[in-house]
């Protein structure tokens, strides 16, 4: 009888615990997180680096060439797209605005410094990732799952400098070029709905665009450009590289999550390197 009892006080002062286990799951689950995070940026840090480095090889220079024009060349139709429709609205509700003020004459003025500053390298950046940036997610991950990245291995080829560090030279090549199509083609857009539609002055329009456009506006915009380039590329071909390790799925699963996750992140990182960019060179 002494001995059950024991074992029966024994169980009651184990279940008179009600907040520990709750603290100890509480900081197990963000711990986890945290160290995971750390790692992976640790992971993609390194990744990086080691893409980059290897660049700088006489025989890559054909296989940037590609990746230029997939990167490049073939997102220029969707990019000068968005960028005339999107300059279009602008115009139209800047007009709106301005016209309370009676600022009409300084439409020119809005509109290049938004669309230079802002507007152009972000949305070029967005647009770039969801066409080319799944793209290149989805490939890379086909070929982790398929194997082929570990026959590169086998054939003594490293496969960061044969499938990534071609693409990272590219986006440093093709970013600032198509942010410069949507600014242009963003300028044309706006004169069309505030000049032909609304009735703006076009003399004044494009006066006050080249009057109030610096050098260092223009600038800041391509820093904005390489800097998106390089994390959508190393984010996007980081996440196909290592879909093999996803611990939620396998298989062709894994490559769908994967390029979903690369897209949404690479937004994300847009937005948030967008303000930190921006906070140094204002």
């Amino acid at each position: 009888m002494e001995e059950n009892s024991t074992v029966q006080n024994a169980a009651e002062t184990e279940t008179v615990k009600p907040g520990k286990g709750f603290v100890q799951s509480f900081f197990d689950f963000f711990g986890s997180k945290t160290i995971r995070l750390n790692n992976d940026l640790g992971a993609m840090a390194i990744f990086f680096f080691r893409s980059f480095f290897m660049i700088f090889r006489i025989k890559a220079i054909p296989d940037i060439v590609q990746q230029v024009y997939f990167i490049g060349a073939k997102s220029a139709q969707i990019v000068i797209l968005v960028a005339f429709f999107t300059a279009m609205v602008l115009g139209l509700q800047l007009y709106v605005v301005l016209v309370k003020f009676v600022s009409v004459g300084v439409l020119g003025t809005a509109i290049s410094l938004t669309l230079i500053r802002e507007m152009g390298p972000v949305l070029a950046a967005i647009m770039i990732t969801a066409r080319a940036g799944s793209a290149m997610t989805a490939e890379i991950g086909i070929q982790r799952i398929s194997e082929q990245i570990d026959a590169l291995s086998t054939m003594r080829i490293d496969p960061l400098g044969y499938l990534i560090s071609p693409r990272i030279a590219a986006a440093i090549i093709s970013f600032p070029i198509l942010t410069t199509f949507f600014d242009l083609v963003g300028i044309i857009g706006a004169w069309f709905s505030g000049c032909l539609l609304l009735g703006v002055n076009s003399g004044t329009y494009f006066y006050r665009v080249v009057a109030s456009t610096q050098m260092e506006d223009i600038m800041g915009g391509y820093y904005k450009s390489i800097v998106f380039g390089l994390l959508v590329v190393t984010i996007c071909c980081f996440q196909g590289y290592f879909t093999h390790m996803r611990t939620d799925s396998f298989g062709a699963k894994s490559v769908s999550l994967s390029t979903t996750s690369a897209v949404v992140i690479s937004c994300v990182m847009i937005l948030i390197s967008d303000y930190v960019v921006t906070s140094f060179i204002v």
